[in-house]
């Protein structure tokens, strides 16, 4: 079978042979120059220990000084992978996003076709250059010149000019006996409809060529002179050369550059670009006057992994940002991201490189954000969450965009990420005094435990309850702990019943914590079902997120793993009943032991028998919690709400004080 000249040119412009021939070989990084896309290897196809396999990837050719082996991707592919060459074509086409053609007599007429009009276009990058330099361009000149645009610019991007003419380039081109056809066909010049003669498409406009990868010009962008023109910017209709979706203004250049550089800036448009070469961001692309499209997408990230996307401050720009992040979620891979540099508001590239220098940019583009900080910033930016409809709403938005992304490992460090902002956001209000989350505002702001100094805890106070090893308390919170994440795991659906008390909930032993915040995460991308089948994906989600089975770390406590309302289809009021209950107790526990700690600090005189008495009295009351069984009354303390009050009871009675009789 055969293929279109035109698509095998496609397909070889769309691949990078160095990534193809990397997949085989180790790079000599000494004699490799990534900048120049000239590389040498270990011949792949010869047993060898010097580097005499080399890659020109501007050319697409490779060669073997030992073997004398050569040939462009499709024939390395076919070679390594020991396949035909349709299958190497294929393979080809499908890591580069292009479906296979059949062939046909009329694909080969518009290869040729292609071809032809691309000298067509070449003939009118050097008439508008011409007119650049002619009488009629003064002010086109002035305008350039202002914008700091010196004539090696002007060389190097092949700038021209189109004059106020209806017909001029018309007019050149067919003196060169350049067919009319051809003229409309390229995209230069417009039939009008009432059978007149063709008149041109640029008018009164600074002129900038567009070329491909390959430094083809296929198309051409016009900024008007005039003020009141109806587009500022202009650029040439769709053509069989020119496809503004699937093209990039400097591409071939920003390519070659951003191998030696390891990185690429994406702006907004030729301007931008321009004022970025001249800083000497010399890896600098730009879409052509739209949204970046996926195809778009696609050709940057073969070129650099994690481009810099550089928006201008203002409500276009943010908006531009926003659109693209539903454009890449789904796209997204390990080794394809993408970060955001956004600019102050009123500046682009050049109005901030020409006001601060290339010094500001570089700052800029350091500092620019990863992507989840855009997709939180739009999500949370101006919004009050001040309900729990309101944050529900938040987290099923933020929901369905992660599970926009398709693999496991990244869907769950997404969730990561943004369970992090989450708990920062939705953190309990801190009072001046330093209150704890779960203390409210039971203090009097200046006044924590009376009017009285603090003067230290008296040897007597030291040797009370209060004052021994807290390890059985830490123990059991250890049991509560794994007992609640159990039930959440095995219940996902009260899981997010409890999201918000499980996100405020002091968890005491860090292995235990880092399963807490892998499980608030991971209900973030796991879609809603039933809870046997959420399951298996929570726990896959976790395990990514952790590195290890979680389940296995909390079944080991013989009390966790006997408790019948936490397993697997345990009744559903049970279980909340018994997560609830778990999510008291643990709560009301280290608040107890935290309030009486804080008050035993500040014990001031001499402590009778009496008071020890009392004292250990209030140790009690945890230390009864803790000598329950998972899914006991705590004698008769059931809830978060009755061991808040048995607590209040204790500060206001405030026993440690030393009574007058």
């Amino acid at each position: 079978m055969s293929l279109p000249a035109g698509f095998l040119d496609d397909l070889r412009e769309r691949t990078s042979l160095t990534q193809v021939v990397g997949r085989k070989v180790m790079w000599d990084n000494k004699k490799s120059n990534p900048g120049k896309g000239d590389m040498w290897a270990p011949c792949p196809f010869h047993q060898e220990k010097t580097a005499s396999f080399h890659v020109d990837d501007r050319k697409g050719f490779y060669y073997c000084f030992g073997c004398h082996a050569k040939g462009d991707a499709i024939g390395f592919v076919k070679d390594t992978e020991n396949v035909g060459f349709m299958e190497a074509v294929e393979i080809l086409a499908r890591e580069a996003g292009m479906p296979v053609p059949k062939s046909s007599p009329q694909e080969q007429e518009r290869a040729d076709v292609r071809k032809t009009l691309a000298e067509v276009m070449e003939h009118a990058v050097n008439f508008y250059r011409m007119q650049l330099h002619s009488a009629k361009a003064a002010e086109a000149r002035a305008y350039l010149e202002k914008r700091g645009l010196p004539e090696s610019t002007l060389e190097r991007f092949e700038i021209g000019f189109a004059s106020d003419a209806r017909t001029a380039l018309f007019e050149a081109l067919t003196a060169k006996s350049i067919p009319a056809e051809q003229i409309i066909e390229a995209g230069l010049c417009i039939k009008p409809d009432d059978g007149g003669k063709p008149y041109d498409r640029f008018r009164g406009r600074i002129m900038f060529p567009i070329r491909d990868a390959r430094g083809r010009c296929i198309a051409f962008g016009g900024r008007a002179m005039d003020p009141n023109a109806r587009a500022k910017y202009l650029n040439s209709n769709e053509t069989p050369l020119f496809d503004k979706g699937r093209s990039l203004y400097n591409h071939g250049p920003a390519r070659e550059a951003s191998g030696k550089a390891n990185a690429l800036i994406v702006a907004e448009g030729y301007m931008d670009v321009i004022a970025l070469v001249q800083a000497g961001f010399e890896h600098s692309v730009a879409p052509l006057g739209t949204a970046i499209t996926e195809n778009q997408l696609a050709m940057i990230w073969r070129i650099c992994p994690e481009p810099v996307i550089a928006l201008d401050g203002d409500n276009a720009g943010i908006k531009a940002a926003q659109r693209l992040i539903d454009l890449a979620l789904p796209l997204l891979e390990a080794g394809k991201s993408l970060r955001f540099c956004i600019l102050p508001e009123g500046l682009d590239p050049d109005d901030l490189i020409r006001a601060q220098g290339a010094e500001a940019m570089q700052k800029l583009i350091d500092n620019a954000q990863p992507m989840v900080d855009l997709l939180w910033q739009r999500e949370t930016e101006g919004k009050i969450f001040d309900s729990p409809e309101r944050r529900t709403a938040l987290d099923a938005s933020l929901r369905k965009s992660i599970q926009q992304i398709k693999d496991p490992s990244l869907r769950g460090h997404y969730g990561a990420a943004i369970n992090e902002r989450r708990q920062t956001l939705f953190a309990p209000a801190q009072t001046q005094t330093g209150n704890k989350p779960w203390q409210g505002n039971q203090r009097q702001a200046g006044k924590p435990w009376g009017n009285r100094a603090p003067s230290g805890p008296t040897p007597g106070a030291k040797s009370s309850m209060l004052a021994q090893s807290n390890a059985g308390p830490e123990t059991d919170a250890r049991v509560r702990e794994c007992a609640i994440l159990l039930g959440c795991i095995n219940h996902p659906q009260l899981a997010e019943k409890f999201e918000t008390r499980l996100e405020r909930a002091r968890f005491i032993s860090p292995d235990l914590q880092q399963i807490r915040d892998a499980l608030l995460s991971s209900l973030l991308q796991t879609p809603h079902q039933p809870d046997t089948e959420r399951r298996e994906h929570l726990i896959d989600a976790m395990q990514a997120i952790l590195g290890f089975e979680p389940l296995a770390k909390l079944l080991s406590i013989g009390q966790v793993r006997a408790h019948p309302y936490l397993r697997v289809g345990a009744n559903v009021e049970l279980a909340t009943q018994a997560i609830d209950e778990e999510l008291a107790k643990h709560a009301a526990t280290l608040g107890i032991v935290e309030e009486i700690k804080d008050a035993e600090e500040e014990i001031t005189g001499v402590a009778d028998e009496g008071l020890t008495w009392r004292i250990s009295e209030a140790r009690e009351v945890p230390n009864k919690i803790a000598r329950e069984s998972l899914g006991g009354d705590s004698a008769g303390i059931s809830d978060e709400s009755g061991l808040s009050k048995s607590l209040q009871k204790l500060i206001d009675q405030k026993i440690w004080e030393k009574k007058k009789h």
